[in-house]
């Protein structure tokens, strides 16, 4: 088979996990991202939402009527009693809440948890606990693994079709407006645990853990109200591996914006671009193309964008996982807890690192 024909063969593999008998879903919280991308995805794949939970039931009441969901709510007791005893939750609350709506789930259910994993590492062992203490099976939402160019570009390395991969690059400089997430206006974290996480984590399915981590996270003078939102973080997998995630968050200026992972093998090399990060929150299309070495770049025909279609895989994975159609659940919390590691490692590093000029 020649490498057009192997690179087609891989991109008709590429395909998000899904439960052959989807169960109801009980979305706890209807935030933006539920109305953006958790709602519009269980709608395109079929999976039957059976209540949405929040504080604000009329915010819950428009949502569930638009997405006609027959229930609405703001008692988390009325939703589990009201629907199917099997149901899956989707607790898309912030960080910091995670850990109040948690103890109050059945034991041994199954949910599906918001990134980031809490607000540190602490929180995130704290979550981890929590959850083989009530014996649930849980998965965090690091949904970035599941777009369809990031699938695709999964099966396209996993066929050997660039070699020996060497080298990875996230490079994001974008203007994000921060505003529309007011909890985050007071974060003392917010670019590497509420964006670059995603990254990090992506990197670790390709690689794994990294050696070490070396990291900058620094302000940007229009939003000096906000934490870092500029960050460089540096993955070290070793002496001849280059893994780097370089992001700006306040770039402003025309047809300079740019938003892509790139993955570069000893034959050839792909590019993708997220869309979604570029003229957020309307976004572009996603984008995959592949090289040889030496030869052009062309477009492969990738179909479906980060929002909403990943977020078809994340909760697609867990049901599949629980319904036994699959024996993997790749974002388990027993996985995610080694992204909120690396996430911490990014931080210390910030603090601590760096050598000073020698003196004359």
């Amino acid at each position: 088979m020649d490498f057009q024909s192997r690179v087609e063969q891989a991109l008709r593999e590429a395909k998000p996990p899904l439960p052959r008998q989807p169960r109801s879903i009980i979305v706890v919280g209807t935030g933006g991202i539920v109305h953006d991308a958790h709602l519009p995805a269980y709608q395109k794949a079929g999976f039957p939402v059976a209540a949405l939970v929040d504080a604000n039931s009329a915010r819950a009441a428009t949502l569930a009527a638009k997405h006609s969901v027959p229930l609405a709510t703001s008692s988390l007791d009325e939703a589990i009693a009201k629907s199917p005893k099997d149901s899956i939750f989707d607790v898309a609350v912030p960080a910091g809440a995670i850990l109040d709506v948690l103890p109050l789930l059945p034991d041994g259910s199954a949910a599906l948890i918001q990134k980031p994993m809490g607000n540190t590492l602490a929180e995130a062992e704290q979550i981890l606990a929590l959850c083989r203490k009530k014996g649930m099976t849980a998965a965090v939402n690091f949904q970035l693994r599941y777009a369809p160019v990031m699938l695709a570009a999964r099966r396209i390395t996993d066929a050997g079709l660039l070699g020996e991969l060497h080298d990875l690059e996230v490079r994001v400089n974008v203007f994000m407006p921060w505003e529309l997430w007011g909890f985050l206006a007071t974060a003392p974290r917010l670019e590497i645990l509420y964006h670059s996480i995603h990254y990090i984590d992506l990197v670790r399915s390709w690689f794994g853990n990294p050696e070490r981590v070396l990291a900058k996270t620094v302000r940007h003078p229009k939003t000096a109200n906000l934490a870092a939102t500029k960050s460089l973080i540096t993955l070290d997998y070793g002496d001849w591996k280059r893994v780097y995630i370089a992001t700006n968050h306040g770039h402003k200026f025309k047809n300079s914006q740019h938003s892509y992972v790139q993955w570069e093998g000893t034959e050839g090399a792909l590019h993708a671009v997220m869309g979604v990060n570029l003229d957020y929150p309307r976004g572009r299309p996603d984008t995959l193309s592949i090289a040889k070495t030496d030869e052009d770049w062309q477009t492969l025909p990738t179909v479906g964008n980060w929002f909403p279609d990943a977020f078809i895989g994340s909760m697609g994975s867990l049901q599949a996982y629980v319904t036994g159609d699959t024996d993997t659940l790749p974002t388990s919390v027993e996985d995610a807890i080694d992204t909120m590691r690396t996430v911490e490692a990014a931080y210390i590093s910030n603090e601590r690192d760096g050598v000073p000029l020698m003196s004359h």
